[in-house]
């Protein structure tokens, strides 16, 4: 479990193709806190640490991890989000995040306002129904208030603070990101999916 509070931003050093997938190694200087099988979000996305050292830490990515995230396309000296697990004695700050992709969007336009920034990005149909005006969500795992929601399309406003010590500042328009809805949204819109006699 995470909460979408970023506590580093670290650097993309190697994405290798595996028989079964992609091995990522990343630099930052939470791999000396990293220990192995420990759980972290990359860009939003919950992964296993394989391997920690002083410099870094990789992780394996399976093909159906690559299919539905944006971690298949990062880059070597890419700038990447990283959040660890959080701990059970740790104070709640964000919203609950997963780590488990609900789908990805594309940033439509990226405009300043002030000293913040709107972001909006463009969604799958599918993911219309958990989202809701105030509510939470999480775009390359950092969590966010949902400011406007038009058809197709979700607004957030980044404050200065978020913007700083985020990978978002680097965003521009036609970006692929990846999104997960609040997970309380997700279980209300089952919740009436079954009432309604509709099942998968």
């Amino acid at each position: 479990m995470f909460t979408g509070l970023i506590e580093a931003v670290g650097i993309v050093a190697e994405l290798t193709r595996t028989v079964s997938g992609f091995r990522l190694t990343i630099r930052t200087p939470l791999g000396s806190e990293l220990r192995q099988g420990e759980s972290v979000a990359v860009n939003g996305v919950c992964l296993t640490a394989t391997t920690c050292e002083e410099s870094g830490w990789s992780a394996d990515i399976g093909p159906e991890t690559a299919r539905v995230t944006t971690l298949g396309s990062l880059i070597p000296g890419q700038p990447v989000n990283l959040e660890r697990s959080m701990r059970a004695d740790g104070r709640f700050g964000g919203h609950f995040v997963q780590g488990h992709a609900d789908g990805t969007g594309v940033v439509d336009a990226i405009r300043q306002d002030g000293e913040s920034h709107w972001i909006a990005v463009r969604i799958e149909p599918e993911l219309e129904p958990y989202l809701v005006l105030k509510g939470a969500i999480a775009i390359d795992g950092v969590s966010l208030t949902v400011a406007r929601l038009e058809p197709g399309m979700v607004h957030v406003m980044i404050v200065p603070f978020t913007w700083a010590r985020t990978t978002l500042s680097t965003l521009r328009g036609g970006d692929r990101v990846y999104l997960e809805c609040d997970m309380v949204g997700k279980y209300v819109a089952r919740s009436m999916e079954l009432a309604r006699g509709l099942r998968p």
